[in-house]
């Protein structure tokens, strides 16, 4: 009698939870990304399996109880609807795990990402001192959010300077280079861009001043990234090294073809 009633049962069961699976997939809610720190803009997207009329997405941010943000979002004939919000202003305020509920007729879900406060958020200004080599030493001042440098060397080969971080976080590094000692040119002696390596991908970057000593640049980082490669077309100690040998070359070949002329005329 127990078997029979377990499998009288078993159809329901699977019929019940296809029902919840379904009703869940009805509605979807996602942010780009799960870290934002203030005055960071949050795109919020998501898709509805059936659209109801002119129904719009209602949506709810909310923080420890308290609503944060609230909105409509209509929703096109594709079922899809975005809404961008920019995590500033008097109501974000505190840092920790914020909701996000969307309601559509009965259905509701929701998502979650991490918010940090600029109030909360640890930014870090100092000095580096690297080693030149024969020059001695140089400083770097940089800035950095969401992680640590841990080292900064030349790599000579590559006409690099590269910055060993340690990542918490999403979040950003600014470096103020002296020219004196890298930098990114063109034949003409004009600037060139720098090419920017985040554990050998190439990301972008963003350049804040110029002046004639030195190039401040910004770069964004992720989580868990570690070796951050400034490359130019020059670095010390290589470019000096280069510079020497390439002028004892010219020194010898002149030498040889003085040489050369005299065994010639005699």
């Amino acid at each position: 009698m127990e078997f029979r009633i377990f499998y009288t049962l078993l159809p329901l069961l699977i019929i019940s939870a296809g029902t919840a699976f379904a009703q869940e997939s009805l509605l979807s809610i996602e942010t780009d990304d799960s870290n934002y720190d203030e005055g960071d803009t949050i795109v919020i997207f998501g898709n509805v399996h059936t659209v109801i009329g002119d129904t719009p997405v209602l949506i709810q941010i909310v923080h420890e109880g308290a609503i944060i943000e609230i909105a409509q979002i209509t929703v096109g004939q594709d079922g899809t609807f975005t809404k961008i919000i920019i995590a500033e202003g008097g109501v974000w305020k505190k840092s920790g795990e914020y909701t996000i509920r969307a309601f559509y007729q009965e259905h509701t879900t929701e998502s979650t990402f991490s918010f940090i406060s600029k109030s909360e958020a640890v930014e870090t200004t100092t000095n580096f001192e690297v080693d030149a080599g024969n020059k001695g030493t140089f400083d770097v001042e940089y800035t950095i959010r969401g992680g640590t440098v841990k080292d900064m060397v030349v790599d000579s080969e590559n006409f690099a300077l590269v910055v060993e971080i340690d990542a918490i976080d999403e979040g950003m590094i600014t470096l103020e280079l002296p020219r004196e000692f890298i930098g990114a040119e063109k034949q003409d002696g004009k600037d060139d861009k720098f090419i920017i390596l985040i554990d050998d991908i190439e990301v972008p970057y963003q350049e804040l001043v110029v002046d004639s000593d030195s190039r401040v640049i910004k770069i964004n980082f992720e989580q868990g990234d570690s070796d951050v490669e400034i490359i130019g077309t020059y670095v010390v100690p290589e470019f000096s090294t280069i510079a020497v040998m390439i002028l004892i070359i010219g020194i010898m070949a002149t030498v040889a073809m003085t040489r050369n002329k005299i065994q010639i005329k005699i």
